[in-house]
């Protein structure tokens, strides 16, 4: 196999162009995260998780979802995201209440509160993704490279497991 990639020795591996553009891909997103998510949780309280978690929820709208749907847009594991889900709802983000169609289960939605900071933590993150992830870009590849995350997001979105 490494003979086919032209791979001979580490050297050679830590050099070649893929290897070296997947870690560019990784080291910025690592960085971007770390920046933005420093930001939402000084200026709104709350986690970059967290504010992830209040998009889907506002995306789903009422009645809300169950923690196996937001454990899997997250790539959580359901305790992962029901630990998560209890600090989001001591906060006064979220509230758990029956399914209309099952009463044993339970669906997760917004509170006011959880509207209101999805809100305002979208005007922070948008100012800061202009900011830092498309302004360092020239202006005519921005909307191709937005383009080209999203069908590498799909495209490994399709290729996980879906949880039990």
């Amino acid at each position: 196999m490494s003979e086919q990639a032209g791979i001979r020795n580490a050297k050679e591996a830590a050099g070649h162009e893929l290897i070296l553009a997947f870690g560019r891909l990784q080291g910025a997103a690592n960085r971007l995260e770390y920046i933005l998510g420093r930001a939402l949780e000084v200026e709104c309280g709350i986690s970059h998780l967290m504010f992830e978690v209040l998009l889907i929820l506002g995306r789903a709208g009422t009645p809300g979802l169950s923690m196996r749907a937001i454990a899997q847009e997250q790539v959580l594991t359901t305790g992962g995201a029901t630990r998560l889900v209890d600090r989001m709802e001591a906060a006064g983000l979220v509230a758990r209440a029956e399914a209309p169609d099952d009463r044993r289960a339970k669906l997760v939605r917004l509170t006011a509160l959880g509207e209101e900071t999805a809100v305002r933590a979208s005007r922070v993150h948008v100012e800061n993704i202009k900011r830092y992830f498309m302004e360092p870009l020239p202006s005519e590849d921005r909307a191709r490279f937005a383009e080209d995350l999203r069908i590498l997001s799909h495209s490994a979105r399709d290729k996980l497991p879906r949880l039990p």
